[in-house]
């Protein structure tokens, strides 16, 4: 049996009117109230106000056919792809937004305005090719189709918190890295402070750097050369951006935060001017929380054996003068490299190249150069260059060749140069001093090992 009231109006118990018909025109709730549907319960034939449902459980990767009153997010990360627009009735509505700032000239979306229907009066596809675009389309009718009544290019992120930091100490410096804008590079010449001023977000709150100690001095008469002072790297490229560093490169970036880091840069070994001493090792750098140790001293006068260090000292001319050890003390991956041993043949006594960060110190008979060990190169400053190098041995024939390439020191001998001419490492960069020829003139020195160098490379924007 099915019943039928007939009322124009139906009031709630304070006499408001909660349903009123009055001439076809039918008004829900009273002033002040708030009409909701049921849980469960869909609402047909009210139309649209402009606006979509945007399909957040959706994210589109394919071709696919829109529905009108639907918003999507599309990601073209995989490859471009199409969206089909629905047949155009009057006030139909679509949006399109660029999910993951994917869309490009290669990852583009493409618009098909279905059939004959236009796309702002043409009937030709429509291409979405800028990074967080978002595009709402109306149809309009016939002549112009579908209208793009908002169209922004520009998708608002929360602002990453980059490090902003600091550096003191003289001769210290910072500046913007010359192969990216985004990047900052502190370069430590001396002892001073890296101060970190702001670093609140933790995914990107980190640095990378290279930490080199001061080269050593090379030994007199037939000295060993000196060895590299100890080399340290770390790198990742989503810390630091792309750029080459060098094969010790630790792929773990060192977290900071904001506090003041102390800086530390060894000085370089002094050379020997007599006796069977070692040349002075060089001094240890810090920073970090990481330690390079100072090369190892090169042997003096047979047989002395070179010292243990970053890279160890060569050892004096003659059987017994051993290299010394390197990477000491031990880290992973390696610091350093062991110095050459002593070779003697005759009256050709000659002291081997110092080690170094890339490879040991040399050991060949005379008639072979006695080249320091060579270093190992990283563009961690914008472009290659090269470090760590050990000092070239003295002889009695023929020298060690520097290796300036790395900052090593050359060799002094005779005849091929005058008794005692020795070179020195290259300030800055940890390389070895030259070992000595010999004890004529008084005073032929070892050369001097070349200080150590802090850089630090972070993003500040």
């Amino acid at each position: 049996m099915t019943s039928t009231i007939k009322v124009n109006n139906i009031q709630n118990q304070c006499g408001a009117n909660i349903i009123k018909e009055n001439s076809n025109t039918i008004t829900l709730g009273a002033s002040g109230d708030t009409i909701a549907l049921a849980s469960g319960a869909s609402q047909t034939g009210f139309g649209r106000t402009g606006t979509v449902d945007w399909q957040t459980g959706s994210i589109k990767t394919s071709t696919f056919t829109a529905v009108n009153g639907e918003g999507y997010f599309c990601n073209t990360a995989g490859g471009t792809f199409t969206v089909n627009l629905p047949a155009g009735s009057a006030g139909a509505i679509v949006a399109i937004s660029d999910y993951n700032e994917s869309f490009s000239s290669t990852l583009k979306i493409t618009i098909d305005p279905n059939g004959t229907d236009k796309i702002g009066g043409v009937n030709e596809n429509a291409i979405l090719t800028d990074p967080g675009q978002t595009a709402v389309f109306v149809f309009i009718d016939s002549t112009e189709g579908w209208v793009s009544t908002s169209n922004s290019t520009t998708r608002i992120s929360g602002e990453l918190a980059y490090i902003t930091a600091s550096v003191s100490g003289s001769g210290n410096t910072l500046a913007t890295a010359p192969d990216c804008g985004n990047f900052k590079i502190a370069t430590f010449t001396g002892p001073g402070n890296f101060v970190v001023c702001t670093a609140s977000c933790a995914s990107i709150a980190k640095v990378d750097s290279v930490i080199i100690a001061g080269g050593a001095g090379g030994g007199q008469d037939r000295g060993g050369a000196g060895g590299a002072g100890g080399y340290r790297e770390t790198y990742t490229p989503a810390v630091s951006g792309p750029y080459t560093a060098s094969p010790l490169a630790l792929a773990t970036s060192t977290p900071v935060s904001a506090q003041t880091y102390p800086i530390v840069v060894g000085a370089g070994g002094a050379g020997r001017s007599s006796g069977t001493a070692q040349g002075g090792s060089g001094g240890v750098s810090s920073g970090l929380g990481k330690t390079s140790a100072g090369g190892g001293g090169g042997g003096g006068s047979s047989p002395t054996a070179g010292a243990a260090g970053g890279s160890g000292g060569g050892g004096a001319g003659g059987p017994n003068g051993a290299g010394g050890a390197g990477n000491t003390p031990p880290v992973n991956p390696s610091q350093g490299n062991a110095g050459g041993g002593g070779y003697s043949a005759g009256s050709l006594d000659s002291g081997p190249g110092g080690g170094a960060g890339g490879a040991g110190g040399n050991a060949e008979p005379p008639a072979a150069s006695k080249a320091g060990g060579v270093g190992v190169s990283t563009a961690i400053t914008g472009g290659p260059v090269g470090y760590a190098g050990g000092g070239g041995g003295g002889s009695s024939g023929n020298p060690g060749p520097a290796s300036p390439t790395f900052g090593g020191g050359s060799g002094g001998g005779s005849p091929a140069t005058p008794p005692g001419v020795t070179g020195n490492g290259v300030a800055n960069r940890g390389g070895g001093g030259g070992g000595s020829r010999g004890t004529s003139p008084v005073g032929a020195n070892g050369g001097n090992g070349g200080s150590g160098v802090v850089i630090i490379r972070f993003r500040f924007q």
